[in-house]
């Protein structure tokens, strides 16, 4: 009786709350006023922006920037949302503070936009000629807030995170003369030239200049910047022969991390190499590849057109066989120079960095450049042949076992940088994650093996890269495609019905995963009960047992679980991410333990027992599975013609 009661006042209320609503007018407030479009037009005048980076121990980016202004009243300036490489709006506008701007000396007010919050409107007075910005940016501190960019002995600029720029014009017509102040005694990397300078500055730090370049350009020139950096030449002979010089600049966090040594040297003279005779010419003024070996700053990979931004452990040359997954993060980089910078997908070029960009043809910018950077490893020495076919064994049983595909194409993954924003998942082999970087990958080495098969071997993938990126030496231009312009270059390297042969394994759900490369390529995906040299290398870089393709979980040195395979039988046992592994079959967990357990129930009656904690809970789990251990291997088919040795092979 209350019940009904409550309910019925209930209804009552709503009623005449929505009768109150009507009465009043209520309605929707009008939209705020649209952001001026970016025009092909130049900007007046040139803005100076320097960025104080002495500050390592509060890791704070000090900025100070003048803006030319041509007449009065509104005026909008955008701190940039939609970052290149990073395939979503992740500019870090929380960690810009302390914006003032004043005009001949008055502060002038200035209001965010309410809906486009990385815009800041104005009103500029009459007679000013220029807005004199300062705001810090606040790197992060702490690896929970972010990415370490600034430690004591480095720092990686990226000048984005450290400006503001006009609305209302291409990045490209925008002028910008850039400057940084660095703690004395270090030196720098970037791809930009250098202006008048160095010299002292107040505080104890040192003003280097760099000459003015439009803001396009000065997006794509990060700066590496530490207490020990080392340049090393990758082309001695670049000079004499005419070709854009290319360059390693190295900043580590201490001075032994600096030491490549002659074999090393040779292995990434070899990379530019191979780089040069697959795509034919270098279409750039220079190429500047910034290195961090670093424990300290944290990791990057991120590619740029004349440079790019690569963070691997402070061992990289001093234990050069212990971790092999970074032996492929330079190819792989130096390739997005043609793939994805050169020539870049039509609806992922904008005119700025604020207007939204789309992802359709990421399964070529990143899964060819996927493809290409092993490649190149192993074409170069980076990588061997063994370690290369070791890798790509794990790649096609991570895709031959995803789920997610049954539902999800890799189209819609191309969405995933937006939808996840790469956020730790659940379920990574349901959900899927980035899936067109590798599963793209095996694309297009079925792509490349089909067009060896069709041709004789007379053609290759490799006919398709110096068609469609290879380009004009020596500039930096951008030229965009589109899905047709992908199959009408395949089709001018090999005749074939490339439409259908891309939209199926790109646009298809439920699909198998895309393994015929494998098989024309000469080989086929085994499994053993004993890991690759490159499988435990990598269960020893990440600190885990990996256990996907037996048990179907990823647990780590305390056995709590970072991955569980969906419907695997650790997902049928009732297992899921973050449960920990205290005890199996009555002692306390280890990995070495967790994989003798699996090994002796091979063929047996008995199940795996697990102590699991989940909260402050405990309980057995029992798990009833004895296939032994499964590990991915590439396997030889008798007979079958060697493709993949063959495009692995140097050239």
């Amino acid at each position: 009786m209350l019940k009904s009661a409550c309910t019925a006042a209930l209804a009552l209320l709503c009623l005449t709350g929505a009768a109150a609503s009507q009465e009043a007018g209520v309605r929707p407030a009008p939209p705020a006023a649209p952001i001026t479009a970016p025009r092909d037009i130049p900007y007046p005048g040139t803005i100076r922006l320097t960025v104080d980076a002495s500050d390592t121990d509060h890791r704070i980016f000090r900025v100070r920037e003048t803006v030319p202004v041509q007449r009065a009243g509104p005026m909008t300036l955008l701190y940039p949302q939609w970052l290149p490489g990073n395939h979503a709006p992740r500019g870090p506008i929380a960690q810009l503070a302390g914006l003032v701007i004043r005009a001949n000396g008055q502060v002038i007010p200035w209001r965010r936009d309410p809906v486009e919050v990385y815009a800041f409107h104005l009103d500029v007075p009459a007679g000013v000629s220029a807005l004199d910005l300062q705001f810090e940016y606040l790197t992060p501190t702490d690896g929970e807030q972010g990415r370490v960019v600034v430690t004591p002995e480095m720092l990686n600029l990226q000048w984005e995170k450290a400006l503001l720029y006009p609305a209302g014009h291409y990045a490209s017509g925008i002028t910008v003369e850039p400057s940084v102040v660095l703690p004395a005694g270090w030196s720098y990397g970037v791809a930009l030239e250098r202006g008048t300078g160095p010299g002292p500055v107040t505080g104890g730090g040192v003003l280097h200049s760099l000459q003015p370049v439009s803001l396009e350009t000065l997006v794509d020139s990060p700066m590496f910047a530490g207490r020990y950096y080392k340049q090393v030449d990758l082309d001695p002979e670049a000079a004499a022969r005419g070709r854009p010089p290319v360059r390693l600049n190295i900043v580590g966090d201490a001075p032994e991390n600096l030491e490549i040594k002659p074999a090393q040297l040779q292995q990434h003279r070899a990379l530019v190499r191979q780089a040069d005779l697959l795509f034919g010419a270098r279409h750039f003024d220079r190429y500047d590849f910034l290195l961090a070996t670093t424990e300290r700053m944290g990791g990057i990979g991120l590619e740029h057109h004349r440079s790019s931004e690569n963070g691997v452990g402070a061992d990289y040359f001093t234990q050069w066989d212990e971790d092999l997954n970074a032996h492929d993060l330079l190819p792989h980089e130096y390739v997005h120079s043609w793939n994805g910078k050169h020539r870049r997908g039509a609806d992922l070029w904008t005119p700025n960095y604020n207007v939204p960009m789309r992802n359709s043809l990421l399964w070529v910018y990143e899964g060819q450049t996927s493809y290409w950077g092993p490649v190149l490893a192993a074409r170069s020495g980076l990588l061997t042949k063994a370690q290369t076919l070791e890798t790509l064994a794990m790649t096609a049983a991570a895709y031959q076992a995803r789920a997610g595909r049954a539902w999800r194409s890799v189209a819609d993954t191309t969405f995933g940088p937006v939808v996840s924003a790469r956020r730790p998942q659940p379920w990574t082999d349901y959900q899927r994650a980035e899936d067109y970087y590798t599963e793209g990958s095996l694309i297009w080495l079925d792509a490349d093996t089909l067009i060896r098969e069709r041709s004789g071997g007379r053609r290759s993938l490799d006919d398709f890269a110096r068609r469609f990126f290879g380009g004009r030496g020596g500039r930096a231009t951008v030229v965009t495609y589109t899905f047709d312009d992908v199959v009408s270059a395949l089709n001018a390297v090999q005749p074939y019905d490339w439409a259908t042969f891309l939209r199926t394994r790109v646009e298809g759900v439920g699909q198998p995963a895309p393994l015929a490369g494998f098989a024309r390529g000469g080989y086929r995906l085994v499994y053993r009960d004993t890991p690759s040299s490159v499988f435990k290398d990598e269960e020893a870089t990440r600190k885990v047992t990996d256990l996907t393709y037996s048990l179907g979980l990823v647990a780590n040195r305390e056995g709590r679980l970072t991955s569980v395979r969906w419907q695997g039988p650790a997902y049928a046992a009732g297992l899921a991410i973050g449960a920990q592994i205290m005890a199996v079959n009555g002692q306390a967990f280890d990995g070495d333990r967790l994989r003798a357990a699996v090994r002796n129930a091979k063929g047996g009656t008995q199940p795996i027992e697990l102590l699991v904690k989940r909260g402050d809970q405990f309980r057995t789990v029992r798990i009833a599975y004895a296939e032994g251990l499964r590990y991915p291997h590439l396997e030889r088919i008798p007979g079958a013609p060697a493709r993949l040795d063959q495009i692995l092979a140097a050239r």
